[in-house]
Formats: C-alpha cells, sequence, structure tokens
C-alpha cells in the first residue's frame, strides 16, 4: 500500500472505466519540470512505501535544481522489462535457478515469477550467412535454429512456466521495432489494491537501444541485466535525477532529406554538447512536423549520442501512430485523456525548466552519411567523395578514449550491452566536421580482379563490398523503407543493377514491412537488385554480416585492401560491422541502396551517374530518387491497421521449429548437463533459509592490480571466444568445434564459458605480470605467471579469499552484468579503487562483492602497492549495520600496516542486498517467508 503522502491519489474515467491515478500536479513546482521528470514524479508518487521509496525523494525531484550537476538519488519502479536474447538469456537462467532453490528449501516454486511484466524478443542471432536469393530467409532462419536450439529451449520452456513473462520467437522482429508497434501502451493499467490503476507506461530493457520506444512518449532505457532481473523480482532501481537537455524543433525538413539524415544531424550536435548520463526532451513548434516513425529513429540513437534517453511528448501525432498500428479505441482515448490530465500533452508554447536549451532548425538538414567509425561524424552527401578519397590518402581520425562513450559503444557489439560510463572520464573527440576546401587527393589504388558468376570485375581501396538495409533503426520507418523500394522501382526500370561484388541484404525488424512492400508490388524490384529478405532480426547491425562473398574476401586479404560497408544502422565502429571491413557507413535506406548501384564510396552520388539505361544514357540519383509525395502515396494506399493486427495476432506462436521443441513440462526446468549454452548457475548452492552473519575478509589474495578506467568490457568481454583462451579451451574440451564458437554474448548462459571469459579480454592490461596483454596474472605465494581462471581456481581449492585492486572510474563502460556475476564467482569478495561507475559498482552489490574505495588522495601507487601482499579488511563483522569504513590490513615480508577505506554500499536496498549475499538471495528469502 502507497502511503499517498501528497494526497495525489484520485480517479479518472473513460468511456465506462474508472481508473485510480496519482496526480502529478499534487506537487508544488511540477508544472515546471521537462516531461521526462513528470514521468518519474508521477512514478515516485504512486510507489511512495515510506521505506525504500520516500516523501523526501518526491519533494527533491518536484525541488530539481536543472543546474546542479548532481541531484538527488531515487528509486525508480518500471513498468515492466523488455530484453533480447543474448542479454535476456542470462536473466531468466537465474529466474529458473531460483525456482530450483525455491523447491530445495522447502517453497513453492510457482513463486518465482516476474512480478512485472516480462518481455522477451529472440532477435540476435540470426546470421546473414545466405542472401540475394529467394530462399534465404528460410536458410538464414533454419541455420539459426540449429546454432541456438539449446538456448531456445529453456526461453520456450520460459515462456510457457513463467506468469507474466512473454516470449516473442525468433524470425518474427527486432525488440525495439515490436517494442514500438506492439508492446508499448503508452499508459499502462493494471489491477491495484483498489481496482485498475492508470499510469504511464516506462519500462528498462536489457538492450543499449531501448530508448526507441521514447519517440512514443514512453520513457525506457537500457539497463544491465542484473538490474533488469531486480525490475523483474519488484526491486526499485537507484538513479540519481538526471540533467534535462530541451532540443527546440523549430521547421520541416526539406524535400529530399530523411529520417536519418535527422537522426545523424541530431547526433553530431548532441555529442558536441556532451549529453552523458542526461535526459534529452523534444520540444517546441517543430515536434509536430516530426512523424512518429522518425521521431522514434531521434530515440533509437540515444547512446550514441550519450544520453540516457531522448524522449517526445505525446500529441496528436502519438494517437494518430497508436491508431495505424491497431491499437485498440479506448486505450487511445485513455492515452489522450491520461495525458491532458497529467500535463503530460505537448503545448509547443510551453518551455519547460531545462538544464540546458539547444535549437535545431529542421529545414536546415541535408542528406548525409556518417563514418568511417564513429556515428557521430557526419558527413554531407555533397562532401562524401572528398572525405572517402581523404582517409584513404592518410587523413586521420579520432581514436576512442578508454572507458569513453565511443569505446563503450565499440564493446558493446554483439550484444548491445547499455552503456554506463562515468561522467569523470575525459571526452572523446568531437564530431570530425568534413569540409570541401579544395584538396584534391592522391590515394593509393591496388585494383584486384575478381571473377563472380563467369564475369572478370575489378575491386579496389574505397569500394563497397556490404551493403546492407537493417536495424531497426531505419526498418521502423515506413517513409525511409517505401523510399528504398521506390528507388529500387526506378532503378531496376531504368536498367541499373547492384555491382556484383556488393552483398546486399534486406533485414527488417518487423514482418508488417514484408506485407506492405508485397501489397505495393515492391518486392520485386528489390530483389532485382539483390535485396532478398534474409530475416527478422539485427543481422549487419550488429555484426551479424555473415561472410563476405568469398572471391571478394580473397581479394581484400590478398591485397589488403580498405574496403567500406554501407548499412541504415546505428553503430559502424572498425571491425564490427565485418572483421575484413575497416570503413562503415551508415546511411538512410534509400542511399544504401544508391551506393549499392554505384559499387564504391569514391562515387559523387550528386553528380556522377550510378550507370547506364538500356540506350546507354547516364542515370543519376536523382532521375530515381522518389518524391515526398510519392513515398506518402504508396504508404496511404498500402499501410493499414489491419496489417498490424493481423501481423501481431500469433506474434507469439513461432514457426514449425519453435513450436516443434518438446519442453518438458513441470514448474522446474530439466538442466541439460551437456549443453554448452545453457547451465544451472552456482549463485544459491549451500545457500540457507537465513542469511550467514557477515564476516571480516582475511587472508586475501590480489587476483589482479588494475589501472584507472578499466571497462566493463575488459572484466567480461562480449565479442569473439578465442580458440587459445581459457574458454576457447573449455568449449573444444566438451567437442565444439572452434568455426561453432560462436561469441560470449550468445553463451551468457553458461557459468562454466562466462567465468572463464571474466578478465579475458586481451586488451587487459594486470600489473602483476607487466608487459603483458590479455586475462593473466601470477599466483602467490609461488608467483607462477597463469591465467586468471587458472589461479582463481588454484586459489579457491586452497580457500584462499580474493580481491582486485583497480584505479579511476572502475567498471565504466557498459552495465553488463556478467561483468559483476563473473568477478563473483571467481572468488572475489572485494574491489578495493579509486572511485567506481556507480552502476557497476551497484552490480558488484547485487552479486555480494564489497566495494571499496581507498581515501582521498591515495591509491595503489601512492601507497606502493605491488599486489604480492596479503590483505584482510576487518571491521564488517559484529555490527548491526555495516561501517561506512573498514580497516584494510597489509601484510608483506613479515611488514604489516593499516589504511581506511569507505565502504561504498550508498543506500539502504543495497545494504539488504549485500547482508544477503546479494539481490537474488535476498529477493528468494523474502519471497520464501510470504
Amino acid at each position: 500500500m502507497t502511503s499517498n503522502s501528497f494526497n495525489a491519489r484520485t480517479q479518472l474515467s473513460v468511456d465506462d472505466q474508472t481508473y485510480e491515478i496519482y496526480r502529478i500536479d499534487r506537487i508544488k513546482g511540477s508544472d515546471r519540470l521537462p516531461y521526462s521528470l513528470k514521468v518519474l514524479l508521477e512514478n515516485l508518487l504512486r510507489n511512495e512505501d515510506g521505506r525504500l521509496i520516500t516523501a523526501e525523494q518526491i519533494t527533491a525531484l518536484g525541488d530539481w535544481d536543472p543546474q546542479a550537476e548532481v541531484n538527488a538519488e531515487i528509486q525508480y519502479t518500471p513498468a515492466r522489462v523488455l530484453m533480447q536474447d543474448f542479454t535476456g538469456v542470462p536473466c531468466v537462467v537465474d529466474l529458473v535457478a531460483m525456482r530450483d532453490a525455491m523447491t530445495e528449501l522447502g517453497g513453492d516454486p510457482r513463486k518465482i515469477n516476474p512480478l512485472i511484466p516480462a518481455e522477451l524478443v529472440i532477435d540476435h542471432s540470426v546470421i546473414a550467412d545466405v542472401f540475394a536469393r529467394p530462399d534465404a530467409f528460410g536458410i538464414n532462419a533454419q541455420l539459426e535454429f540449429e546454432r541456438n536450439q539449446e538456448r531456445y529451449q529453456l526461453l520456450r520452456w520460459a515462456q510457457q512456466s513463467f506468469n507474466d513473462f512473454l516470449v516473442v520467437p525468433p524470425d518474427t522482429g527486432i525488440c525495439h521495432q515490436v517494442n514500438l508497434e506492439y508492446l508499448s501502451r503508452v499508459v499502462f493499467t493494471r489491477e491495484g489494491p483498489d481496482g485498475p490503476q492508470a499510469y504511464p507506461d516506462t519500462l528498462v530493457g536489457t538492450d543499449s537501444h531501448t530508448p526507441m520506444v521514447n519517440g512514443l512518449g514512453v520513457l525506457g532505457w537500457g539497463v544491465g541485466g542484473i538490474e533488469a532481473e531486480a525490475a523483474m523480482l519488484g526491486q526499485p532501481m537507484s538513479m540519481l535525477i538526471p540533467q534535462v537537455v530541451g532540443l527546440k524543433l523549430t521547421g520541416e525538413l526539406p524535400e529530399g532529406t530523411t529520417a536519418t539524415d535527422l537522426v545523424l544531424t541530431v547526433a553530431e550536435l548532441l555529442r558536441r554538447v556532451r549529453v552523458v548520463g542526461k535526459f534529452v526532451d523534444f520540444f517546441g513548434p517543430g515536434v509536430a512536423n516530426v512523424p512518429l516513425a522518425t521521431r522514434a529513429t531521434l530515440g533509437n540513437m540515444s547512446p550514441e549520442y550519450g544520453s540516457t534517453g531522448s524522449i517526445f511528448p505525446i500529441d496528436d501525432e502519438t494517437l494518430s501512430y497508436l491508431r495505424l498500428t491497431g491499437r485498440d479505441e479506448h486505450q487511445l482515448r485513455l492515452v489522450g485523456a491520461y495525458a491532458r490530465e497529467q500535463g503530460l500533452w505537448h503545448d509547443p508554447d510551453h518551455v519547460p525548466d531545462y538544464s540546458q536549451i539547444l535549437e535545431l532548425d529542421l529545414s536546415t538538414v541535408m542528406p548525409s552519411i556518417a563514418g568511417p567509425k564513429r556515428p557521430q561524424d557526419r558527413i554531407p552527401l555533397a562532401l562524401a567523395q572528398r572525405a572517402i578519397r581523404g582517409l584513404l590518402a592518410g587523413e586521420s581520425h579520432e581514436d576512442a578514449i578508454q572507458g569513453g562513450l565511443d569505446d563503450a559503444s565499440a564493446d558493446s557489439f554483439p550484444a548491445s550491452d547499455p552503456i554506463a560510463i562515468s561522467r569523470r572520464i575525459p571526452r572523446d573527440e568531437p564530431p570530425h566536421r568534413y569540409e570541401d576546401d579544395g584538396t584534391t587527393f592522391e590515394w593509393p589504388s591496388d585494383p584486384a580482379d575478381v571473377v563472380l558468376d563467369g564475369n572478370t570485375s575489378s575491386i579496389d581501396h574505397g569500394d563497397v563490398v556490404i551493403a546492407a538495409i537493417t536495424s531497426c533503426t531505419n526498418t521502423s520507418n515506413p517513409s525511409v523503407m517505401i523510399g528504398a523500394a521506390l528507388l529500387a522501382k526506378n532503378a531496376v526500370e531504368r536498367g541499373l543493377r547492384s555491382k556484383p561484388w556488393v552483398k546486399t541484404t534486406l533485414a527488417p525488424g518487423s514482418r508488417v514491412v514484408t506485407d506492405y512492400y508485397n501489397r505495393s508490388g515492391l518486392t520485386p524490384y528489390l530483389e532485382k537488385l539483390g535485396f532478398d529478405l534474409v530475416g527478422y532480426g539485427c543481422t549487419t547491425c550488429i555484426g551479424n554480416s555473415g561472410p563476405l562473398i568469398p572471391e571478394v574476401s580473397a581479394a581484400v586479404g590478398d591485397h589488403d585492401l580498405t574496403v567500406a560497408s554501407v548499412l541504415s544502422g546505428n553503430r559502424n565502429f572498425e571491425g564490427r560491422i565485418h572483421s575484413e571491413v575497416k570503413m562503415n557507413f551508415l546511411a538512410s535506406p534509400p542511399l544504401v541502396i544508391a551506393y549499392a548501384l554505384a559499387g564504391t564510396m569514391h562515387a559523387d552520388l550528386l553528380k556522377d551517374p550510378l550507370g547506364q539505361d538500356s540506350d546507354g544514357g547516364p542515370v543519376y540519383l536523382r532521375d530515381i530518387w522518389p518524391t515526398t509525395s510519392e513515398i506518402k502515396a504508396i504508404a496511404d494506399e498500402n499501410l493499414e491497421a489491419k496489417m498490424f493486427t493481423e501481423g501481431y495476432s500469433n506474434v507469439y506462436a513461432g514457426d514449425h521449429n519453435w513450436r516443434g521443441m518438446h519442453i518438458p513440462e513441470g514448474d522446474r526446468f530439466s538442466w541439460d548437463d551437456t549443453s554448452t549454452y545453457v547451465q544451472r548457475p552456482p549463485y544459491f548452492d549451500g545457500m540457507a533459509a537465513e542469511p550467514a552473519p557477515v564476516r571480516d575478509i582475511t587472508g586475501a589474495r590480489v587476483l589482479a592490480l588494475l589501472g584507472d578506467s578499466v571497462t566493463t568490457d575488459h572484466i567480461s568481454p562480449a565479442g569473439a571466444i578465442r580458440q587459445d583462451s581459457p574458454a576457447g579451451q573449455y568449449l573444444i574440451e566438451q567437442d565444439v568445434e572452434p568455426a561453432n564458437f560462436n561469441s560470449y554474448g550468445s553463451r551468457r548462459g553458461n557459468h562454466h564459458v562466462m567465468i572463464r571469459g571474466t578478465f579475458a579480454n586481451v586488451r587487459l592490461r594486470n600489473q602483476l605480470v607487466p608487459g603483458v596483454e590479455g586475462g593473466f596474472t601470477r599466483h602467490w605465494p609461488d608467483g607462477e605467471q597463469q591465467s586468471i581462471f587458472d589461479a582463481a581456481t588454484s586459489y579457491s581449492a586452497d580457500g584462499v579469499p580474493l580481491i582486485i585492486i583497480a584505479g579511476t572510474d572502475y567498471g565504466s563502460g557498459s552495465s553488463r552484468d556478467w561483468a559483476a556475476k563473473g568477478t563473483s564467482l571467481l572468488g572475489v569478495k572485494a574491489v578495493l579503487a579509486s572511485s567506481f561507475e556507480r552502476i557497476h559498482r551497484s552490480n558488484l552489490i547485487g552479486m555480494g562483492v564489497l566495494p571499496l574505495q581507498f581515501p582521498a588522495g591515495d591509491t595503489a601507487d601512492s601507497l606502493g602497492l605491488t599486489g604480492e601482499e596479503v590483505y584482510s579488511i576487518t571491521g564488517l563483522e559484529g555490527r548491526d549495520r555495516l561501517p561506512k569504513e573498514v580497516t584494510v590490513r597489509i601484510e608483506a615480508e613479515g611488514n604489516s600496516r593499516e589504511v581506511t577505506a569507505t565502504l561504498r554500499i550508498d543506500t539502504p536496498a543495497e545494504e539488504a542486498y549485500f547482508l544477503h549475499g546479494g539481490i537474488l538471495p535476498y529477493v528468494l528469502r523474502h519471497l520464501l517467508e510470504t
């Protein structure tokens, strides 16, 4: 029962239904708050319990200081959780293991369910192996199922066994597009203690691009798996009230520009002003001129801006989109009535208080691409040829700062882990400005002949070898997708074809795209250019681009060619789209097709012909580019609500592979000991019904001595598994061929793989082994160099606890759950650092690891620590509450000294989690008692 300290509880009637609501305007000063903070304020009012969520937090939000860099801490309770399969599988594994533990403790396993709705969409596993043929989709789907059946069996079991848990099967869509088109409510309804409640739809997601739904006025952002599990289990999330940047929109987009051009312009703008950890709220008269799908595109790329989210308010365009996508008419009336009642309806003349106001005139947006390796490096299409030749001639482009936003974004492949970086880390270099200064570049040329289908072609530096219409960022937008298909139609009718060395793929985020393509008769034209459907999933955008054309791959390798991909995605870091492709450019779907026709980045698409027609005449991009009115006519004629209602009517059914899996019934999952993808985790082994008293840590050894800005990717990599790594050796021992290793991201459901991958990044520099990179350490007291996993195993056998010593901003990068889980499973009891990234610090606590901070001004270097010492941490035992400080005793060569360290357990909830050994045991014991 909520406390209702501000008498905010009241009622709202819509049609014949009455809902309980919590009025935002009961809080003094709420009218000046930005849209995003109003949503947070309602969240606190509705969930106030006097213990975790207090009246003081509500007052602090009402008194929000826009200019304060650090505001009060509050507890946020999302309405639901959204997951994709890479990051969602470990969450499900943990819930399944909790059922086993509940049974072993004498409880009812059916008590273990998500306590708020959880929705998982399988979209990260399909690879574009086969392309440019009619059966590509079917073959890729079959290969995906064969590779991932073990994971899918777990998810299918969870779908039928857990309450409030829904799974969208593979080959259906991308989580954010499905969320936008189907799952999101905008105004959420749920039965409360006194009848139905209505409140803003909010969520957290285990994917970095969760803010795509911000375009619909739904507040949500990406979090790590531990935070998502906590939310699923009814635990509020700790967060600092953020600063909010207001982005005022005026004017309209000019003819010939797209939503992609707009989002690349916004990315460039926001990266110049630094919005890390902030909300961005769009406002102003130009909001009404931005279609909903374009708003979603702008929300989608929040991680690339660095913002937590980038949100639009509710208005008539919101309701129009809900109607287009087949939402119930009562729901539409509820959304409109609730938004107006709560002051959430957009008023273009009202300017809330913002921490900073920026302005963008939409009429200044121009056709653009971005690259070659950072999404904020926008290149006006008119300057693309000059930019590419400058890059090939050796012009420098910016390198990422370790632990910074670009570094974190690059390291999020392929799992799309949400970003969580410290604002103390220096900024990356600002977006590169490309200007036409008249310079003529001499770029290296080393043409290589390739024979394709009996014909000889030549490829060189700067040529395009991948052209991919991919990613929910753009495939959710009918305007750019229909524009691409119309451009394909016009090109085919003028006799143009894609260049034979270009791998062409089409992977929309929803089956609705295929429906309106087929209905409008545009599919054959795309297929003529090689853009056959390869799958419904993330594919190329997360690096699942599949192999290059073999002859092209050989030529690129033999001649060391710097070749390019062009994709309609959201990230383009070097080596992430394809290991053989050094330059990657983000572009709108129509431009993806244009570059497939040109076959090279050297083409000036505004001046050079794309090819010749049947009469030998030149065909220019301007000749085949569709007009806005032509695109609108196709959309109006072929896109209707029935497509969405019918397309999503059986969204949870799956194909014959999904339906045909044998899934045992019962309240507990049948673990397969031979599975290399899914294993029962050991978090609850030996757990008692009551928590053991907290003990001091004595006789600990240092597993790793690390420097500043060690990221979660250093701690728990998400990319490829090396054959010579402990994880690779484990898989070989399980008879897995190296070709089938897949990535760490795909194997997060198997702790045997993940623990061997912890601290195994090849870029890790452990100061215990100077001059050595990768997951190595020294085992003490003998000093033998071993892998970190082997050393931890030896220490465990000897009963020796472990600690990590680190510098500043430990755990920046992403909120990757295995960075904390792996640390705990290696036997690490405490991390002693100069400072922490706050989410990783919280995740460590959630896994029962003690975060300790050096006194101000002290570091491992200043204290002369070598990592060879023996450490004891005292002051924890025999207390009713955890202390604010502990004593760290350091022993070496018969000498002993002591330093005082701050215990970084900052909230009552964190203390409760740690006392229970972590958040999962805490929740389990709570459910056991109820």
